[in-house]
């Protein structure tokens, strides 16, 4: 039995469809990946300008709305951050003793908002003082997104 052309050439224009449906699918996949990675880069880039003009405030009012609402911004920062994969930094540092202790920057983070809400219960500080610690809590964010 012999093949004949026209069954040939529907068995070869139908293995081209479905290696452009294969790649039509990749391209698909890299377009919505990539969207949905702007859009997460949006979000976390919208979140740090909340967080500047909250510190901002904060350093003016020095009010404990002014630093919760700080707290919840840098808080939901971070629970965003960290539930759209971005891992958390983990360092090591020896005492003088020579135990170890393990540090993430999310801890870090926190220490410093303790200080804050410190800093903002003792009236006496300067608000130089409080403005260089909301930067500092801010430079954090920022490296742990970059």
């Amino acid at each position: 039995m012999k093949i004949s052309q026209d069954v040939r050439t529907k068995v070869d224009s139908t293995s081209n469809q479905l290696q452009k449906n294969i790649e039509g699918n990749k391209s698909f996949q890299n377009i919505v990946q990539s969207q949905a990675n702007k859009m997460q880069q949006a979000e976390l880039n919208r979140l740090i300008q909340d967080i500047t003009a909250q510190g901002n405030k904060l350093a003016r009012f020095r009010s404990f709305q002014d630093l919760a609402k700080f707290k919840r911004l840098v808080k939901g920062f971070l629970k965003e951050a960290v539930s759209n994969g971005l891992e958390l930094e983990n360092s090591h540092s020896y005492s003088f003793t020579g135990s170890s202790q393990k540090l993430s920057v999310v801890k870090v983070i926190d220490e410093k908002l303790i200080e804050l809400t410190e800093g903002i219960m003792n009236q006496e500080k300067k608000s130089v003082d409080l403005l260089g610690l909301i930067g500092e809590i801010k430079g954090l964010l920022v490296n742990l997104y970059t």
